[in-house]
């Protein structure tokens, strides 16, 4: 490489040698934001009646379900005639909600059982899940609701207008 080729730079060669060559010349972005900053949409969200398909792993993906619900009962500002919030438990966190779990997810459990409190927020829990697990409903705390089956739960509040949710 010649003295003047080591002084132009890497950007004024790139420059050179896409001219030279006839090729359409890019240049790396420099900014860390080329398409700018994303804009808010201001908007105002009518009350809904809403159920939530709840199967999650850990407790921490279990605190943030009920992150999302305790936002979205907020977005409703918590109207009791015109919405309804249903979490529709049947994966690896029905036990959580169980006496033999409690010392292990108390701070998880107090907050669920606080959301349940107004009214419009329900806990339903799949009776043949906590089967499988060798769960019995006088195990699961009191502010749950035991259903037969998640699925036919679901379909059912689908059916009568609530909106599905993951």
């Amino acid at each position: 490489m010649s003295a003047h080729a080591s002084r132009i730079g890497p950007l004024a060669s790139l420059v050179a040698g896409a001219l030279l060559l006839g090729a359409p010349l890019t240049v790396p972005a420099q900014d860390d934001m080329p398409w700018g900053s994303a804009e808010v949409n201001q908007k105002e969200y009518e009350p809904a009646r809403v159920v939530y398909d709840v199967a999650v792993d850990t407790a921490d993906e279990m605190d943030f379900v009920l992150d999302r619900v305790s936002m979205l009962n907020n977005v409703y500002e918590a109207d009791p005639f015109d919405s309804h919030i249903v979490l529709v438990l049947h994966g690896r966190e029905v036990p959580f909600f169980t006496r033999d779990q409690f010392d292990e997810h108390r701070d998880l459990m107090r907050r669920a059982e606080s959301l349940t409190r107004a009214g419009n927020i329900d806990i339903r829990m799949c009776e043949a899940s906590a089967a499988l697990r060798g769960i019995e409903p006088e195990d699961v705390h009191g502010f749950v609701e035991i259903v037969p089956m998640a699925d036919s739960e679901i379909i059912h509040l689908q059916q009568e207008g609530y909106s599905y949710m993951q």
